[in-house]
């Protein structure tokens, strides 16, 4: 009786151990943040473990790589709950099974730009909330242009003017769809179109629109007139245009704010502003990169780590953040607080955010980017017009959409 006795309580002890072990466990998650980032939740980390009783463990990870690292550690048990990822890898992410969707409600949504929840939302479901945002953005030499022109057309002009005294007015990779997609959307292009419910069609490309004809027609002038310089064509273009803007023979490029730093430590006394508006009265458009913060699909407290997410994208956490690490959070009250509207930089890339697109976040993009920069480059260098090159464009990026969804059936 002793020992049936002593076994009982030791299944017991062994049972409440298990217990305790298991309860542990949900009270932990591990974040994952991008390098050099996280002291910008350093606070907000503070506040939620001693509001929640619970611990969070953050480790520094290349925002880029960590979907790559999570196929590996996700499966292992060693990965973490939440994690950070840009929303051009959401579709590749989704479809690979890494992530948890996140039933965040209409209202909590509507906290966010409706732009930045867009780039997370993948046929209806949100899969990320929105962390951060980045767009291209007009950057100009004060010294060679005061106040810079708020038309494309009026850099057109002023372009020419500058090409008279051997000088570049503006410079912009016009021969790569990301930088001239924020004429080519305006003025009627698309990528992908979209279905009655809303979902990208990537069987409906629309690269070769009458309506990018025309902006790419409108672009290749600059070309044709020499107030682009050919050296900037292909892949090293964004160097070339780099040494023109910092040796001061350009007024303005268009670029990100990755560049504002280089161009400050090289002495130029740089402004920032929105792009500029086209010839049909839109402003110019531009790729939305989103940052986003994820929940892992391997995550054990699924709701525990939405809710951490949720805790720390608050206004006065993300403003807190912002300070820390200069990111534009894109999170409506913020946008007119004085420390981001008074912030010429940061205010120049939050205006032309609630501008921009997220960039399609389905893998079928994968196969656009080659196609459509050889066919901007052919036009650009003259080698073909832009209709034929467009056209041989949309051939090429259906047949290779239609090869990968083939091998992947």
């Amino acid at each position: 009786m002793k020992k049936k006795h002593l076994a009982t309580l030791v299944v017991s002890a062994l049972a409440l151990m298990q217990s305790y072990s298991a309860w542990s466990a949900a009270q932990q998650i591990t974040v994952w943040e991008d390098i050099k980032k996280s002291s910008g939740i350093k606070t907000a980390i503070v506040d939620f473990q001693k509001q929640y009783q619970v611990e969070v463990k953050v480790q520094e990870l290349p925002f880029a790589q960590q979907i790559e690292k999570l196929r590996l550690d996700g499966p292992a048990g060693i990965g973490p709950d939440v994690l950070v990822i840009p929303n051009d890898q959401l579709g590749s992410a989704v479809v690979q099974g890494l992530l948890a969707p996140l039933p965040l409600t209409a209202e909590k949504q509507a906290a966010f730009t409706s732009s930045a929840i867009a780039a997370f939302t993948l046929d209806g479901q949100l899969y990320g909330v929105p962390k951060a945002v980045e767009s291209l953005v007009l950057i100009y030499n004060r010294d060679l242009v005061a106040t810079p022109p708020q038309t494309l057309d009026e850099w057109y002009s002023f372009s020419r003017q500058q090409r008279e005294q051997q000088q570049y007015g503006l410079l912009a990779k016009f021969d790569q769809l990301y930088y001239s997609w924020g004429v080519i959307g305006p003025m009627g292009g698309y990528i992908f179109n979209k279905d009655a419910q809303g979902s990208l069609n990537t069987q409906d490309v629309g690269i070769n629109t009458p309506g990018s004809i025309e902006a790419v027609s409108y672009l290749q002038k600059f070309w044709r007139d020499g107030l682009l310089p050919t050296g900037i064509l292909g892949d090293n273009g964004l160097n070339a245009i780099d040494s023109l803007f910092t040796e001061k023979k350009a007024a303005a490029v268009i670029n990100g704010p990755w560049a504002f730093q280089p161009y400050q430590a090289a002495g130029i006394n740089y402004g920032v502003a929105p792009l500029p508006t086209l010839p049909n009265g839109k402003p110019m458009s531009s790729f939305l990169g989103v940052k986003g913060y994820v929940v892992s699909t391997w995550s054990k407290d699924k709701a525990l780590a939405q809710q951490f997410i949720e805790f720390i994208n608050q206004p006065r956490y993300a403003k807190t953040r912002f300070q820390q690490t200069q990111e534009i959070p894109p999170i409506v009250a913020l946008m007119n607080d004085p420390l981001i509207k008074d912030d010429e930089k940061a205010n120049a890339v939050a205006v032309q955010s609630a501008r921009a697109v997220p960039m399609p976040g389905v893998p079928e993009m994968q196969e656009v980017w080659g196609p459509a920069n050889a066919a901007l480059e052919l036009s650009a260098s003259g080698k073909q017009t832009p209709k034929a090159a467009l056209d041989n464009a949309e051939k090429q990026i259906t047949m290779q959409i239609e090869a990968m969804q083939a091998s992947n059936q």
